[in-house]
């Protein structure tokens, strides 16, 4: 029989932002900012998204930089998980 080795996931996106909301618990609203280019009108321009990632250690607080990681999805729009908190590893 073969022992289970531990598989290490690759491709997983990870994203920079900064927490809006943290009145969940175990969960923080994190919003994500990208500079991209308008494919028409060749203008930049910010565009901003929110993501739910998931905080155990209840970490991180409104303001905070964080740094969030793809992961299984945990509920129905909860599919990251917060690796860093003003650049601080958990």
């Amino acid at each position: 029989m073969k022992a289970k080795t531990a598989t290490i996931k690759k491709n997983l996106k990870t994203l920079d932002g900064v927490v809006v909301s943290d009145k969940m618990q175990k969960t923080a609203v994190v919003l994500v900012e990208r500079y991209v280019k308008h494919p028409k009108y060749q203008k930049f321009i910010t565009k901003t998204k929110k993501y739910k990632a998931h905080d155990e250690a209840g970490a991180a607080k409104m303001g905070d930089k964080v740094t969030i990681q793809s992961c299984r999805p945990m509920s129905k729009d909860k599919s990251f998980v917060v690796i860093t908190v003003n650049g601080a590893k958990i």
